[in-house]
């Protein structure tokens, strides 16, 4: 009888053994899901990581403003004579064209004056015309002021004014 009785306890170890080892197996399987759902959440991917790009430099930009113009135009003979009053700012790309168009800056109002007094009334109305002396104002500037000086590097043409009467 003695056999008897020992064997229910040594099962009941066993089953509270088993179920303890259940219960430590849970818990250590919920507590790797709590740690890999925060990691989740508190780190961003690695892909995303290398995919931002690191902070962006713009550099500052760099105006030139000229004081306006005022020139007549002439469409034909059988017409009145027009008048242009535009006025405009250079985007530059670097300081030291910015110091050639100061030391410059009788040439550079000269070539404009000459550039704008042939343009033609009717182009300068619609806004592919203003675009084309945009251009051309930038190709006019571009040539260098003396011999063995670089070229001017102008970014843009912005009006400031533009008036036709």
């Amino acid at each position: 009888m003695s056999t008897k009785s020992e064997s229910p306890k040594k099962s009941a170890r066993k089953w509270i053994i088993i179920l303890i080892v259940i219960v430590l197996i849970a818990c250590g399987a919920a507590g790797y899901a709590v740690w890999k759902l925060r990691a989740l959440t508190t780190s961003p991917p690695t892909q995303t990581l290398t995919q931002v790009p690191e902070e962006i430099t713009v550099p500052q930009p760099l105006f030139y403003p000229l004081d306006p113009f005022t020139v007549n135009l002439v469409e034909s003979a059988s017409q009145d004579e027009r008048v242009l009053y535009v006025g405009f700012t250079l985007r530059l790309k670097d300081m030291h064209t910015e110091e050639r168009l100061v030391k410059y800056l009788p040439e550079v109002r000269s070539r404009i004056l000459l550039l704008l007094s042939h343009q033609a009334q009717s182009a300068l109305q619609t806004e592919e015309g203003k675009t084309a002396l945009s251009a051309e104002i930038k190709k006019v500037l571009k040539p260098p002021f003396a011999p063995g000086l670089p070229e001017q590097d102008i970014a843009d043409i912005l009006y400031t004014t533009f008036i036709l009467r």
